[in-house]
């Protein structure tokens, strides 16, 4: 009732306001019309804002309206009608300015098919109704004010805006009035509504003893029920936790919230595959403690596990120093391939920070390789009813690694189909076409230097400087097929070193003694001058052949530490 009220009191105070201002309006119209252009035509009277000064004269229009609205509103406390106009006679200019007509004006030139303005306003508390319409110029009120010698514009036009008539009129004795009456009513519906309450007593009363029954019941339940969820969630918890290390938290969430995926069977999907490996980590960790080893690989695989959940890639399976992420399962997302790029462009820029934190713990420093691909594959939950693994099988998963396996440390190579995903803001820094196992045409790989857009990461660009040796360093190098030595062991020499590969010449230019790009090389170097002693071992892999018939260049992916200063020493010399 209040609120009907309140706003009864608005649409009343508006329709007043309303009928007031039309009133004046057509006071105004009329006086123009029959006073004051019929009465302008005779000799001895005028029209002049000061007509009370002089005989013979009458006020102009708005002089006439503006005294009409003073003596309607003088009996009214608080109450006002006034004309506002922003182009005033001078003898108007030193008025007040009201800042709602000013705004009342400016709305009514914006939008010349309203005309009129309104809002309730508060002053100290008190609520007061304004109202503005606009004052529209006449055939009649032309022809005086383009004519005025002081008229301050003398170019209106029929139908222009000249002005508003702005009402303001205080709420105070209508609200009262309206309280009172509301008072009044609320006793009558109290009285109402005791006769009602006191003839729902009985029944309340009865209804109030089942409902602490009901209560007492309830509580009981719910206390059960409350113990149940708390030890659901500690398991729930403790599920997390456990599985959580075993696997990512996006299939540890969907196997509680969905157990069916528990069962096994699986679907085919296109999704973006990356892998990386470290390069020569087997050979260096045969140097170091079970502890030791343990600790390195920690170290390496907790920065690129939070690089990788920060990228959302589900990580399928940790082997060794190798891991196995999937972008696009168990959830399918359409940037899949983008982000396994920018995942593993902030990986190779990581290494950088894991090396610092091994080399103050004195452990050898790593260089990772990674490759991406993208294709169509079967994923899902892959063993039996005891022991499952929700993994990915096909030829894409075997393409990927292959990929990998041409990588020298600190690259990422990808393939064309997920370049294709992403090549609008990859950046490529070169592509060569190879011929894996098991895939019938060449493919063409790419090496990614960076992407660009809102992930901004670019790995830093190296050039490789190979310096000539002035004591060329005799080595022999063996060429491994898959993780097996080959048959065939063959001589050469370092004619040229760089910080991570050398520049090969082949002693005796026999058949496969230049192996093929790619190819990985155990290399052991002669370390006396009598050419019987050899160092330890020094893994390679071919980074590109050489115009000069018999060379190939290599690039180191693992030496000891010992062999590293003999060879920062060559390079130096050199």
């Amino acid at each position: 009732m209040s609120s009907l009220s309140n706003s009864l009191i608005e649409l009343q105070s508006l329709q007043n306001s309303r009928d007031q201002a039309n009133s004046i309006v057509k006071t105004w119209q009329l006086y123009s019309r029959a006073a004051a252009v019929r009465l302008g035509k005779i000799k001895d009277v005028t029209i002049r804002h000061d007509y009370f000064l002089r005989e013979g004269s009458i006020p102009p229009p708005a002089t006439f309206i503006i005294e009409l609205g003073q003596q309607i509103t003088g009996k009214e406390e608080g109450s006002a009608i006034s004309l506002y106009s922003d182009y005033p006679y001078a003898w108007r200019k030193d008025r007040a300015k009201n800042k709602f007509a000013e705004e009342a004006l400016t709305y009514f030139r914006e939008n010349p098919e309203n005309k009129e303005f309104y809002r309730l306003e508060k002053n100290n508390n008190r609520p007061r109704w304004k109202y503005a319409q606009a004052m529209i110029m006449e055939t009649s009120c032309v022809a005086c004010h383009n004519t005025d010698p002081e008229s301050p514009k003398k170019n209106w036009n029929v139908g222009d805006i000249r002005g508003v008539i702005a009402i303001s009129e205080p709420l105070d004795k209508i609200t009262d009035q309206t309280k009172k009456a509301l008072g009044t009513a609320s006793i009558m519906l109290a009285g109402f509504s005791f006769l009602g309450i006191s003839g729902l007593a009985l029944v309340m009363n009865r209804l109030n003893q089942t409902t602490k029954e009901l209560e007492s019941r309830v509580r009981e339940r719910t206390a059960d029920l409350a113990g149940a969820n708390e030890d659901l969630e500690k398991r729930n918890i403790l599920i997390r936790q456990v599985f959580g290390r075993y696997l990512s938290d996006e299939i540890v969430t969907n196997l509680l919230n969905s157990p069916q995926s528990l069962n096994l069977g699986g679907e085919r999907r296109k999704i973006t595959i990356l892998t990386s490996d470290l390069r020569g980590f087997t050979a260096a960790s045969e140097r170091l403690s079970a502890e030791e080893v343990i600790t390195v690989l920690n170290i390496y695989l907790e920065s690129m596990a939070d690089i990788i959940t920060q990228y959302q890639g589900s990580i399928n399976e940790f082997m060794g120093d190798g891991i196995l992420v999937l972008f696009g399962a168990p959830t399918e997302r359409n940037d899949d391939a983008l982000r396994a790029i920018a995942c593993a462009v902030k990986m190779q820029l990581a290494i950088g920070t894991v090396n610092q934190k091994l080399k103050n713990l004195g452990f050898p420093q790593l260089e990772m390789g990674i490759g991406i691909n993208t294709g169509l594959v079967v994923l899902g939950n892959i063993g039996s009813e005891k022991r499952t693994k929700y993994g990915i099988v096909g030829s894409q998963v075997n393409l990927t690694y292959r990929i990998e396996s041409y990588t020298t440390g600190g690259q990422i190579l990808i393939s064309e189909s997920t370049l294709r995903e992403s090549e609008s803001i990859v950046s490529v820094r070169g592509q060569k076409q190879v011929q894996p196992k098991g895939v019938k045409e060449p493919i063409i790989i790419y090496d990614v230097g960076g992407i660009r857009g809102a992930y901004n990461l670019f790995l830093p660009s190296e050039d490789e400087i190979f310096v000539n040796l002035t004591e060329e360093v005799a080595i022999q190098y063996t060429i491994l097929e898959g993780k097996h030595l080959g048959n065939n062991i063959f001589q050469g020499r370092f004619i040229q070193l760089s910080k991570k590969g050398a520049k090969v010449k082949v002693e005796f230019l026999t058949d496969n003694a230049v192996p093929p790009i790619f190819a990985n090389l155990k290399i052991n170097l002669f370390t006396t001058n009598d050419s019987q002693e050899m160092s330890e071992d020094i893994y390679a892999k071919v980074s590109e052949t050489s115009l000069e018939e018999g060379t190939f260049f290599i690039h180191f992916t693992a030496k000891i530490p010992a062999l590293q200063e003999k060879i920062d020493r060559l390079f130096v010399s050199g």
